[in-house]
């Protein structure tokens, strides 16, 4: 079927965020900070924030548990700001275009404490029709339930929705629904890829 619908995730994808932008600032040692970060305020940790945990609970039970590092862990909310290194613009530039021809719409893992951040400091965001936040939620992908949201809640049909992340499980999880996908992975051109599946005519593609 036509591609109607284009949603995109947003990490890596539209925002670069890592939160070594921040922490190589904080550690001298690379490898006590790759430490940190794999072990202490880790992906796993990071994952349950995004599921929607709070970050005040999050933050006293790891403080408690590793008081070595208690500074590091209370910055990662208060200076989480500095993990992101702005706006990925080759990809960001193809929104005002592609809004032109296709509802447009984000879905994304993102604590809900800290997306207002980003959201009130690019404007791009106010460009897409909805978004669907996983801390808001309470749902992350890739459970089901959250791409089942997203359809639901702006009236999509998964054949009809081209949907866009750099996480392979996620792109899994969309394709069993039934939606047309890019994995973007590193070096991929996202603008080539769109070109591959779309025929409408677009000023950005000429």
């Amino acid at each position: 079927m036509e591609i109607k619908n284009i949603i995109f995730d947003f990490g890596g994808v539209l925002i670069d965020w890592n939160p070594r932008y921040l922490y190589r600032n904080l550690f001298h040692d690379e490898l006590e900070m790759e430490f940190f970060l794999e072990k202490i305020c880790s992906p796993e940790w990071n994952f349950k924030l995004d599921a929607g945990r709070s970050f005040n609970e999050a933050t006293k039970e790891l403080a408690n548990k590793f008081p070595q590092y208690d500074n590091e862990i209370r910055i990662y909310y208060s200076d989480w700001i500095k993990m992101i290194g702005g706006a990925i613009e080759e990809n960001v530039a193809l929104i005002g275009d592609l809004k032109d021809k296709y509802r447009l719409f984000g879905l994304t893992n993102w604590s809900a404490e800290t997306f207002p951040k980003v959201f009130n400091h690019y404007p791009f965001f106010k460009e897409l029709e909805g978004i669907v936040v996983s801390g808001t939620e309470k749902l992350v992908k890739p459970d089901a339930r959250i791409y089942k949201l997203l359809l639901t809640r702006y009236g999509l049909i998964a054949n009809e929705s081209l949907f866009i992340d750099d996480n392979q499980e996620n792109i899994n999880a969309a394709n069993k629904l039934g939606f047309k996908t890019i994995h973007l992975k590193e070096k991929v051109n996202l603008k080539n890829e769109i070109q591959k599946l779309t025929i409408k005519k677009l000023r950005t593609f000429e």
